[in-house]
């Protein structure tokens, strides 16, 4: 009930019930950021007078199983057998990170290290870069943020965008 109230007046947050053997009853949400999850998170708590859990987010996978069927799967518990499975998918994104040019090597190595496949490099003026990267979704989630602010002291600043599903 909590849930739907708040969203009648923040309709960028979405939910949809969710279960866990672990943890029982419960929503998978979505937000615009980190910031927008906290916000909501903190809302339910004061005005609704809830104790919340939240775990870590996770990404929807696609397994082509062996018999054709496409299953999209949200937990590792929710995997099918690995002999009837042909192959699987992970959802990538194209990232756009711009940053004093003083941070180049933290930059390219934080994404060397999460799978990221550069497309473009620009220097827009000789102290500014632009970035464009290929990077799987999963890899954004999982502490990106923290460790872009960590590597750039504060400075550089992400945008994204889905790009497609490719074979993991």
């Amino acid at each position: 009930d909590a849930l739907e109230k708040l969203s009648l007046s923040d309709s960028s947050l979405s939910f949809e019930p969710e279960s866990s053997s672990a943890l029982g009853f419960g929503f998978r949400c979505g937000f615009l950021g980190l910031l927008h999850a906290d916000i909501v998170q903190e809302r339910l708590e004061r005005e609704y007078n809830l104790g919340l859990i939240s775990t870590t987010p996770t990404v929807e996978y696609k397994v082509f199983l062996n018999s054709g069927e496409v299953l999209s799967i949200k937990a590792a518990s929710e995997f099918p057998e690995t002999s009837k499975i042909n192959h699987v998918e992970e959802p990538w994104i194209l990232v756009t990170i711009v940053c004093p040019a003083d941070y180049t090597g933290g930059i390219i190595t934080l994404c060397q290290n999460r799978r990221a496949v550069l497309r473009k490099m620009e220097y827009p003026t000789e102290s500014r870069v632009v970035y464009e990267y290929e990077l799987p979704l999963a890899e954004l989630i999982h502490n990106f943020f923290d460790e872009l602010k960590t590597v750039s002291s504060g400075f550089a600043s992400v945008d994204y965008e889905f790009l497609d599903y490719k074979p993991v």
